[in-house]
């Protein structure tokens, strides 16, 4: 049986848009792994600054299956389940191209999961750190979470903290099938596409917070604006109203104001956040 046909405990997916400053990087924290049972699935997605040329690199490189690139179109939905879709394990991790995810990560978030069997999610903390890797903050996420905890209860928390205490793919490991099952990522809010996501996942089961930082966010300073602000705060009080809807009796409705009141302040406070972090690049 050759590398390629067995089939892998974990798929780690990188669905690169025009990360060629970064995607060797990304691609090197996967392959650097101290466990041994995944595959890497990536495809660009009509990037126009060479990073498909960079991927052709990796093409005979075992563990990695370097799709053909995906056509162009769609958002970030369209690369993100197209690489999601031609993973092969039956745990699943997304790495976006220009994250890191630190060496023990896969070790860590699968030992998890054989710890917990009905265990449908595992979310580690992740540092920020800027366009040149430097650190910004560190161990960040999950809020006050630990341990393994109810799906549905981790999944209202992160509604009434008004944020993604989870943070990107790179910080969450969660089982594919059910991924499958809910129809893939979803992008009805993009700019909560990951929360939506683990939120629809983690209601089938139980979570398992890990303290360890396993994952790094790489932000820049143009990433923000006031029209951003905007828009993802009404996304996230969308996003609200229809998980609540969709789960009846989990929030209250003085709860889902509460929830809303915090994602429009988060809203600001990551404009603010950004506005800093300019004047300091």
């Amino acid at each position: 049986m050759t590398e390629q046909s067995r089939v892998p405990r974990v798929s780690v997916v990188i669905p690169a848009y025009n990360n060629a400053r970064d995607i060797d990087a990304a691609i090197n924290s996967v392959l650097a792994q101290d466990y041994e049972d995944f595959e890497l699935v990536v495809a660009d997605h009509a990037s126009v600054d060479g990073t498909g040329a960079l991927l052709e690199r990796y093409r005979d490189v075992p563990k990695v299956r370097v799709l053909p690139p995906t056509p162009a179109g769609g958002g970030a939905l369209a690369n993100w389940n197209r690489v999601s879709e031609h993973a092969r394990g039956e745990l699943l991790k997304l790495v976006c191209g220009d994250d890191l995810i630190a060496p023990d990560a896969l070790r860590r978030q699968v030992g998890a999961f054989d710890a917990h069997p009905d265990v449908v999610l595992v979310a580690a903390r992740r540092n920020l750190i800027d366009a040149n890797g430097k650190q910004l903050m560190a161990a960040r996420g999950l809020g006050g979470l630990s341990g393994c905890v109810d799906g549905r209860v981790a999944a209202k928390a992160s509604i009434l903290a008004g944020t993604n205490i989870f943070g990107e793919p790179g910080c969450v490991m969660l089982r594919r099938e059910l991924l499958v099952a809910e129809g893939g990522w979803d992008s009805r809010f993009p700019y909560l596409i990951d929360q939506a996501t683990y939120s629809r996942v983690m209601v089938h089961g139980n979570v398992v917070a890990l303290p360890e930082v396993l994952a790094s966010f790489r932000i820049s300073a143009g990433q923000w604006s006031v029209r951003l602000t905007k828009q993802q705060s009404q996304q996230a009080t969308a996003f609200h109203e229809d998980f609540a809807a969709s789960h009846p009796g989990l929030l209250s409705a003085a709860e889902l104001r509460r929830g809303n009141r915090r994602a429009r302040w988060m809203a600001h406070v990551r404009r603010f956040a950004y506005m800093w972090l300019r004047r300091r690049m």
